[in-house]
């Protein structure tokens, strides 16, 4: 089985060339981080990576984690690779100095979470989950909140969770059931909530969950949603976990893929109530919840590329060793030297390259709005990350499924066979487009919120950005071609974008008809962008005489790959947005 190694080059490249680290972090006035510390914190957070947690996940795959007496039981090796995780100082990267965080930049926490999920996704999860529960109480939380319980959070001493999701409310969050009733200085919190990842497990001494709820009199719908956090165990008057909560897993759910991440069935209440506290303001619990969710969102687009990068390397080593033709002088060759098994690897190459760049772009987008100097710099960050989020979820988990399937593929009748592992990236896979909201309600948002809602004018902004990227290659003989296919693809998504705004109020089932394919194509829009600056910075670095010819030239070759193999792909987009929903919603109910 392959043996995962971080690509540094290509994430040094993004972060350092790409992006300008340096120079964001000098503006943003943080005199102690630069390149040079991205390279040290890579390096140690992939040797970790590789050597402790990449080796769990196949054992995480055939065993997974068990429910018992005492509650949800990890998988063999989990803990001891969760202490070494805590004892590093992994979980406190981006958090706040105020609770014991190191208030890195959301870019670097990027890069170093893409390590941990292609080492093992289920184990990447509890961090994840964690990471956005402090955003939220962070953002939403009473002072009271933040001192007691982030600490240990930023620690990784304790966990939390997310808890939104009942049988009969799936991403209909209106019919949440759940309900709090006020109890003194806290609430008593009873219902039943399904598919809570890392729900319970023994790993650390507390878990903290958030929870949507609803207040006696509450609203109906949304606007009647409030966020409780309620402990696994209630705390003592010093501050750590005493007695055990009206809180317990009751089930584990059976998966394709995933098995050592425990999704549970969370009971609350069943003898009384579980003790919980509101966080932020009653009734407004969904924006809490949505700024969890919005972490939540763009880390599981990483978990798509994760995926995609550990297939391929995978995929890579294969080709390179299984022997299948054979020469006329009677030697044989691997199958690398196919065009076709080429065609694969560089379809795997070039998409999880342009995933990589467009991730991590969106998480620099955050570090802007964080660091800007003004209110006005501020939101127009802020908007292109709201712009970028359902991108980065949608798109990237899409074609995650296609680059898994391709390692399969290339693998061939091993790749079906469990013992290859090829298998578990592509079942593993499978439910980044469903969890933190579907690849539908990711093109609602987009269409809906981020388009509709301003006019368009965000998505004109990132479209002259993209142009401007397609003029400046044009000062470069050799990519030239490659700026032509871009501005192509930039007035494809001009067209997409008049378009949707022309139609969109005319028709009550255009955005929900035409979203998906909308985000699609300005998932291949923002990939072809993202590898016209790449093949931009690398051609202007080979004329300086640059390090790293070798590998700044691959990156040419696969920028044009990307341009003549996946980029067109957004003029088919473009033809069935433009296709409308007629088609779509023509056939009764009974005719289907």
């Amino acid at each position: 089985m392959t043996v995962y190694n971080f690509p540094y080059k290509d994430a040094e490249f993004l972060i350092t060339e790409l992006l300008g680290f340096d120079q964001m972090c000098r503006e943003a006035g943080l005199e102690d981080i630069n390149s040079e510390l991205v390279s040290a914190i890579l390096d140690e957070a992939g040797r970790l990576g590789s050597e402790i947690i990449a080796p769990l996940n196949p054992i995480g795959d055939q065993i997974g984690a068990t429910l018992g007496e005492d509650g949800v039981r990890e998988t063999p090796g989990f803990a001891d690779a969760y202490r070494q995780f805590v004892d590093s100082g992994w979980p406190s990267l981006n958090a706040s100095k105020a609770y014991g965080g190191q208030e890195m930049p959301k870019v670097l926490g990027a890069a170093v979470a893409e390590i941990w999920q292609s080492s093992s996704l289920a184990f990447s999860l509890c961090p994840l989950l964690t990471s956005g529960a402090i955003e939220a109480i962070t953002a939403h939380g009473s002072d009271q909140l933040k001192d007691t319980y982030l600490p240990n959070l930023v620690s990784g001493e304790w966990t939390a969770t997310m808890n939104l999701t009942e049988s009969a409310a799936g991403s209909d969050l209106a019919a949440v059931a759940c309900r709090a009733v006020p109890e003194g200085d806290h609430y008593l919190v009873t219902g039943q909530k399904i598919f809570i990842t890392w729900g319970d497990h023994q790993m650390t001494e507390n878990i903290i969950h958030l929870v949507l709820a609803r207040l006696p009199d509450a609203p109906a719908g949304i606007k009647g949603i409030s966020l409780f956090l309620v402990p696994k165990f209630l705390l003592d008057d010093y501050g750590r976990p005493g007695k055990r909560n009206d809180v317990s897993c009751v089930s584990l759910e059976h998966k394709l893929g995933i098995h050592a991440s425990p999704t549970c069935v969370m009971n609350f209440g069943d003898n009384g109530g579980a003790v919980g506290f509101l966080v932020g303001e009653p009734h407004d619990g969904l924006a809490a919840m949505f700024t969890m969710m919005n972490d939540a969102r763009q880390g599981t687009g990483m978990q798509g590329l994760s995926l995609s990068e550990r297939s391929y390397q995978q995929a890579l080593e294969y080709a390179k060793e299984r022997l299948q033709g054979t020469r006329n002088d009677g030697t044989r060759f691997p199958i690398i030297e196919f065009p076709d098994v080429r065609r694969m690897l560089m379809l795997m190459k070039a998409a999880t390259e342009a995933m990589r760049g467009l991730a991590y772009i969106a998480a620099a987008e955050i570090d802007r709005t964080r660091w800007a100097k003004d209110p006005q710099a501020a939101q127009e960050h802020a908007a292109r990350t709201g712009l970028y989020t359902p991108i980065v979820k949608g798109w990237i988990t899409e074609l995650a499924q296609e680059i898994t399937s391709l390692g399969i593929q290339i693998h061939g009748g091993m790749g079906y066979i469990e013992e290859t592992g090829s298998a578990q990236h592509y079942r593993d896979v499978r439910i980044t487009t469903i969890y933190e909201g579907t690849t539908g309600v990711q093109g609602l948002d987009l269409v809906g919120r981020k388009i509709l809602a301003n006019n368009g004018e965000v998505l004109h902004g990132l479209l002259d950005d993209i142009q401007a990227t397609a003029e400046a290659m044009l000062d470069i003989d050799e990519l030239a071609g490659q700026a032509s296919a871009l501005k192509n693809a930039m007035d494809w998504g001009r067209q997409a974008r008049a378009w949707l705004l022309e139609h969109a109020g005319q028709n009550r089932n255009v955005a929900g008809g035409v979203s998906v394919n909308f985000m699609m194509l300005l998932g291949y829009i923002c990939g072809g962008w993202v590898m016209g600056q790449s093949a931009l910075k690398a051609a202007r670095l080979l004329e300086g005489g640059g390090k790293n010819e070798s590998f700044l030239r691959a990156k040419l070759v696969t920028a044009q790959f990307y341009t003549d193999h996946l980029l067109p792909r957004a003029g088919s987009c473009l033809a069935t947005v433009k296709a409308g929903a007629d088609s779509i919603m023509a056939l009764d109910v009974e005719q289907f």
